[in-house]
C-alpha cells in the first residue's frame, strides 16, 4: 500500500465515522450566519426610531419587563442596550424555567414584545449547531471530536487532491460539469473541498476553541509569541469583610452611568445581574451593536457599585484580542456582509463534503464491472 493509498484509507474511515454529525453542524453554521439580518426583517421590534432623549436606566427597563412577572427578581435579569436604533431587550428565566427575552424601546420603556426562548427558531439552530440537542457532557466529546476529525480529514482531503503531474492540474481546479454524474460528484468533493478548506477550517477551529478553552489559550500563547498576561486573566474578587457603604442608586444603574462615561463610544452594552453579595457584577461594553469583537469589560463591587476591573480592548495583548474576535471570526462578520458571505458559502461546502464523499464511497462498492469483449480464435 502507498503513502497515498493509506492516506486515502484514513480519510474514507474518518469522513464515515464523522460525516452525520459534520453534516449537521456545518448547516445549521450555515443557516445561524444571517440570523440577525433574517430576524431584522421578521421581527420588527427589533428596530425602534432613534431620539435625542437619554435611554432609560437599566433599573426602568427591569420595571417596564416584569411588570407581567411579578415572580422574577430584577437581581436575575440582564439588560442589553443596542444602540440608538434598535430595541434594549431584558433577559431573565421564570420560576418555571422558561427563558424569556423582553424587547422594549429604551426611551420610553414600552414592552414591543416577548419570546419564549425554547421555541425561538434560531435558538433551536444554535442548540442543535452546539450540542445536538445532546447533554452536555455528552455533546462536549460528540460535537467536538468530530470537529477534530473534520480538522484531519482537510488535511488528508488535500494530499488526496493534490495533483501528481502539471496536466492533471487544470481538471482539480474546474468541475466537468457536462461528464457522468458519478464524475461530477467526485469533482464536487474534491474542487469545492479545495476552494474551501481554508474558510472551513477556520471555522471548524475558532469552534473548537469554544468546545476546549485549552486550545484557545495555547493559540493566545502562540499570538504572544511565548509571553504570558496574568491579568488578562484575573478575574476580580470581593473582599466581604470590608465595610462598605451601599450605593445610593440601584446597582445596574451605577454600573450602566460608569460604563457610559469610562466607554463613551461603546454601541452596545450588556450588564450582567445583579451579585448576590459575595460575587463582583460585571458589564461588558462593544464598540458596535451585535459584534463581539473590540469589547470592554468592566466588575464592580456588588454592594458600593465601585469598579474592582476595568479590563480596556485597547490594553490587551495580541492573544487576548485574538481571544476577543474569536466568534466573530467564527461566523465571518468580523469581516462584515462580505466576511458572512464567505463563511455562509464555506459552511454549506463543508456540509457537502461528507454527503459527495458517502455517494463517491458507496459508488465505487457497487461499481459495476467492465463486460470483458470475447476474443474469437482466428482459424486457418
Amino acid at each position: 500500500m502507498t503513502l497515498k493509498q493509506a492516506v486515502g484509507k484514513v480519510h474514507l474511515w474518518l469522513g464515515l465515522a464523522s460525516g452525520l454529525v459534520v453534516f449537521i453542524v456545518s448547516l445549521t453554521g450555515a443557516i445561524f450566519t444571517f440570523q440577525d439580518e433574517i430576524r431584522d426583517l421578521t421581527e420588527p421590534w427589533r428596530k425602534v426610531e432613534a431620539s435625542a432623549a437619554a435611554q432609560l436606566r437599566p433599573s426602568q427597563l427591569q420595571a417596564s419587563a416584569l411588570a407581567q412577572h411579578p415572580g422574577v427578581k430584577k437581581e436575575t435579569t440582564w439588560v442589553t442596550y443596542f444602540g440608538a436604533e434598535r430595541s434594549a431587550t431584558v433577559f431573565f428565566t421564570d420560576p418555571t424555567g422558561v427563558p424569556t427575552q423582553v424587547y422594549l424601546n429604551p426611551y420610553t420603556g414600552r414592552v414591543l414584545q416577548e419570546q419564549d426562548l425554547r421555541y425561538h427558531f434560531f435558538s433551536i439552530v444554535q442548540a442543535i449547531h452546539m450540542t445536538l440537542l445532546l447533554p452536555d457532557a455528552v455533546a462536549h466529546w460528540v460535537v467536538g471530536g468530530s470537529v477534530i476529525i473534520f480538522l484531519l480529514m482537510l488535511g488528508t482531503g488535500l494530499v488526496l487532491w493534490w495533483p501528481k503531474r502539471k496536466q492533471e492540474r487544470r481538471q482539480r481546479f474546474t468541475i466537468k460539469w457536462g461528464a457522468r454524474w458519478r464524475r461530477v460528484n467526485y469533482d464536487l468533493h474534491n474542487v469545492l473541498g479545495f476552494y474551501a478548506a481554508s474558510v472551513a477550517g477556520l471555522l471548524a477551529l475558532t469552534g473548537l476553541f469554544m468546545v476546549f478553552p485549552a486550545l484557545l489559550d495555547s493559540a493566545m500563547l502562540v499570538a504572544n509569541g511565548g509571553r504570558t498576561y496574568p491579568q488578562e486573566k484575573a478575574v476580580a474578587k470581593v473582599d466581604t469583610l470590608q465595610a462598605v457603604t451601599a450605593a445610593a442608586q440601584p446597582l445596574p444603574d451605577v454600573v450602566y452611568e460608569t460604563v457610559r462615561r469610562r466607554s463613551p463610544g461603546a454601541e452596545m452594552m450588556i450588564v450582567g445581574p445583579a451579585s448576590n453579595g459575595k460575587d463582583p457584577a460585571q458589564c461588558w461594553a462593544y464598540q458596535k451593536a451585535l459584534h463581539y469583537y473590540h469589547r470592554d469589560e468592566y466588575a464592580f463591587h456588588p454592594v458600593s457599585g465601585q469598579v474592582l476591573q476595568a479590563r480596556m480592548h485597547a490594553g490587551l495583548s495580541n492573544g487576548g484580542k485574538l481571544s476577543e474576535m474569536n466568534y466573530d471570526l467564527h461566523t465571518g462578520q468580523i469581516l462584515g456582509l462580505g466576511g458572512k458571505i464567505v463563511a455562509f458559502l464555506a459552511s454549506l461546502v463543508a456540509a457537502s463534503l461528507p454527503v459527495t464523499g458517502t455517494v463517491l464511497w458507496w459508488g465505487r462498492r457497487h461499481k459495476k464491472p467492465k463486460p470483458q469483449k470475447s476474443r474469437t480464435a482466428v482459424t486457418s
